[in-house]
């Protein structure tokens, strides 16, 4: 019995010159996902592709590469205007941003989307000595 060679196809993604942009900054972490409109992935980077470890994965500077990375890929392919959505806490998101605009893709909005607890997990109880 041979094994049968199944060809996938390469999904194809159409490309607008209006998209949009998320970063999610966590503690340890940065990632930057360039989209169209309806939200298929045009390039996407990381602070841990770019080959930064540890806790230099969270600084300002492996923000500023990563979205280098990722905006030059998808200025090439014709992206040129970007809503920006923005999640979490980390510290390279104001870096991001900037990169992300001065690398030729006009940055029309930013909206910070960070999950907030309405109340929150329920307390430990009481220490009783």
């Amino acid at each position: 019995m041979a094994k049968r060679t199944r060809s996938t196809k390469k999904r194809v993604v159409k490309i607008d010159p209006v998209g949009k942009a998320f970063i999610q900054a966590t503690f340890n972490n940065i990632i930057i996902s360039l989209t169209n409109d309806s939200g298929q992935v045009i390039s996407w980077s990381s602070s841990g592709k770019m080959g930064f470890k540890g806790s230099k994965k969270n600084t300002p500077y492996a923000a500023q590469m990563a979205a280098q990375d990722c905006s030059k890929v998808a200025y090439d392919l014709g992206l040129r205007k970007v809503k920006v959505y923005v999640k979490g806490p980390g510290a390279g998101r104001e870096s991001a941003i900037r990169t992300i605009h001065s690398s030729g893709i006009e940055v029309t909005e930013i909206v910070d989307v960070t999950p907030v607890p309405h109340n929150g997990c329920r307390p430990p109880k009481r220490r009783r000595i």
